[in-house]
Formats: structure tokens, sequence, C-alpha cells
């Protein structure tokens, strides 16, 4: 199995694939387009590989740290998620981010992921909980302050303030408070940001 590489970038491809070239081998690996953009032609490389083998091709998937590589494989260990899918939702969440959207029950940050609809989002969110290292949240994690937490997030969604900076606000709030009182809060502090 193939764990790694370590090359030269001959060609970045339109479809988020790149080609590295490893001791006069040209390996094709797919990658996220946050991983392409940062693999500039003619410049070293360093990738950490899954190599996904079915009867009919051996495919390459490239990450630029070992967390993506592992969230990856947690992904495709998951019932209904392929590899183009997992690289689909690690495309539009970081790492990071999937596991405060997994920990904090957040369907509509999921259905942003093409071809995640909110059933699918919902079931995924089930499954995640177990294969995902979650981590706890400032106090975020007991069912009362999660329900609390995701009713203020559907808030401000509503409100149409964006999921990075929803998530950001919250982090820093107590996510023990009633919902009215953690709204309040959110709204004071994106205000005082915004200003």
């Amino acid at each position: 199995m193939i764990g790694s590489l370590r090359g030269v970038v001959v060609e970045r491809i339109e479809d988020s694939t790149v080609l590295v070239e490893v001791g006069g081998v040209g390996y094709l690996v797919h990658v996220t387009p946050r991983t392409l953009a940062e693999l500039e032609p003619t410049s070293s490389a360093f990738l950490y590989v899954h190599q996904h083998i079915r009867e009919d091709a051996h495919t390459l998937y490239g990450f630029l740290d070992r967390d993506e590589r592992r969230t990856f494989e947690s992904l495709i260990d998951t019932h209904g998620i392929g590899p183009s899918m997992a690289m689909a939702i690690l495309a539009t969440h970081s790492p990071r981010a999937l596991t405060d959207i997994v920990a904090n029950g957040d369907v509509a940050s999921l259905t942003l992921v093409p071809g995640v609809g909110k059933k699918t989002a919902e079931r995924l969110l089930i499954e995640l909980k177990g294969r995902l290292n979650l981590p706890m949240l400032d106090g975020m994690t007991s069912a009362g302050s999660t329900s609390s937490v995701a009713q203020v997030r559907e808030a401000l969604v509503g409100l149409g303030y964006g999921h990075d900076e929803i998530r950001d606000t919250l982090r820093e709030l107590d996510g023990s408070l009633d919902a009215e009182r953690l709204l309040r809060d959110a709204l004071n502090l994106l205000g005082a940001r915004r200003a």
C-alpha cells in the first residue's frame, strides 16, 4: 500500500487531480481544491496518501496532513459515503470544522456539501459521531446546551450570517445558557465584529 509520496509536481489538472513525479514515475493523485491550490507545478511536494483499491481501479487520494487523511478514512468507513463524497465533504469543510459540525449536530452546514440533502445530513451526523474524534466544546456537549446552540445556529443562519462566522462566535460564548440569552449574546458579539 502507498502511504505517502514525496516528489515534484508535474502538473495540476482541472478536476482536482495532480500529477506528482517520484523517482521517474508519475502518480495521478486526487486532492481537494484547497490542496490543489498549494501544489505549484515544478515545486516539491509531500502528500499523505490513501490508496483506494477496487477490482477495476487503484486510485490515490492525497492530503497535506495526517488529520485530513484520517478524516477521509473515517468518512469512507461510514455507510453510504464513498471516496468522491468524502472528498466533496473535505472540499467544503476542513477536518476541524467537520468535527465541530458533528459535535453540534449542525445539519445546515452539512447540507452545504453538493449532493447532501437534509435527510442524508441527519443520517451522517448520527453515523459520524462515533467515528470522528469529537472535542469537548466549551461546555456545549450536554443535551440541553446542544439544543440551545443548534436553535441559535439556525436562527443566525436565517438572519443571513455565514457558517464560519456563526461557528467562531458560538465558540466564544457560554453554551449552557438558554437559547434566548445565547442568541442575544451572539448577536451582540456579531454586531461588535461587524462595526
